[in-house]
């Protein structure tokens, strides 16, 4: 490769990883928003990206010589885009870590909630006795 094509791939490669970089800060925002239906809006859009940096990032892996021979400041620049992004994607699974505990914890209060509602006693007298919880299983679709 020349080195103005080095330089182009190079910079293609910052704008592929700063375009990601914004699409899941994105995401994030949605998710500490509390807003996770905004976060699922751009899945499609980010998975593409991150499909496209997974396999320009695997052949930099196997030759590193597409970047080596970029100017330094191009490869700073990519070393700062990537740092960053490795930031946001740290950010993300927090965001979505808390995000599914907080939903995993509303689930399970549901299901508790009904099971309560269900357990009836049985009888008055001095044999009555309540009847054993009953496990219900609950499913959730998007319209949930």
């Amino acid at each position: 490769m020349t080195p103005s094509e080095t330089d182009a791939r190079v910079e293609a490669l910052i704008v592929l990883t700063d375009r990601l970089t914004a699409a899941i800060a994105q995401q994030c925002k949605a998710f500490e928003a509390h807003r996770p239906q905004d976060a699922a809006a751009s899945m499609d859009e980010v998975g593409k990206l991150a499909n496209v940096y997974r396999r320009e990032s695997a052949e930099v892996r196997l030759q590193p010589a597409l970047v080596a021979s970029a100017t330094p400041d191009r490869r700073r620049r990519l070393v700062q885009a990537t740092e960053a992004f490795e930031a946001v994607l740290s950010r993300h699974g927090r965001a979505v870590t808390a995000s599914k505990t907080v939903t995993e914890g509303l689930v399970r209060a549901v299901a508790e909630e009904v099971v309560a509602q269900r357990s009836t006693g049985r009888g008055y007298g001095p044999s009555a006795k309540a009847s054993a919880p009953m496990s219900t299983a609950i499913a959730l679709d998007r319209q949930a």
